[in-house]
């Protein structure tokens, strides 16, 4: 009931205008589309996974959505540790830690060959990213080491900005409806704008902690200990 909720509020907020094409359609600001959206900020069943793969002070960068339609193209292959100054990939003493990370949530389904979320597994660790050809990055050749996992409508897919990734060409017929909510360490940012909570109306006070600005120093964990 939720799903079909947000997508008949996507469909309201977020319909075309007359003549403008609907191809790869993106939109920032869907923690405004209503409070379904706005509860996706700290869903319960992702923050700890958050916590853990980013720490205990991350932070929400920015959000927005991607609408395909069949024929849709949208980016190549890119991403990779190191290749941006927040894009990295660490793991030492048994702790693992993200840069710039995404946790993808899915209005529709993208079966096996629909397209969609594509990425090479493990290259989050690669120290050889250059070596990718050219028209593999372009989608134009299909290989193995490229993967584009099936997913359902509902579904949630995290994944660190260290690993390469891009949009394969959608191929299905009914449309691709993909919310990307993009956290970070809460020392980073990625964005050069930040959140201004007087526009969200009510909010938690965790839900404030993860909108707060990039910061150091007394900066305060997502979770508190009730």
């Amino acid at each position: 009931m939720k799903l079909l909720k947000m997508n008949e509020i996507a469909n309201r907020v977020f319909a075309p205008e007359a003549g403008e094409d609907i191809s790869d359609r993106h939109t920032f600001g869907i923690v405004h589309w209503g409070e379904p959206f706005k509860k996706l900020i700290d869903h319960p069943k992702v923050v700890p996974y958050l916590v853990e793969l980013m720490g205990p002070k991350f932070r929400l960068d920015h959000d927005y959505c991607i609408f395909m339609n069949e024929g849709d193209t949208a980016g190549g292959l890119h991403g990779g540790n190191g290749i941006a100054g927040d894009h990295w990939y660490k793991y030492r003493d048994g702790v693992m830690r993200n840069g710039l990370s995404v946790v993808t949530y899915f209005l529709t389904d993208a079966a096996e060959g629909d397209g969609g979320f594509g990425c090479v597994p493990a290259s989050h660790k690669s120290n050889f990213l250059s070596c990718l050809p050219p028209d593999v990055r372009r989608f134009e050749r299909p290989t193995h080491y490229v993967v584009q996992p099936a997913v359902e409508a509902g579904d949630a897919l995290f994944f660190t900005e260290a690993l390469v990734h891009g949009t394969v060409p959608w191929r299905a017929k009914h449309e691709r409806r993909a919310l990307l909510y993009k956290y970070s360490p809460g020392h980073s940012a990625w964005m050069g704008s930040y959140y201004d909570l007087s526009k969200f109306g009510e909010l938690t006070d965790q839900q404030k902690r993860i909108l707060m600005p990039p910061s150091i120093g007394r900066r305060p964990d997502v979770v508190q200990e009730e």
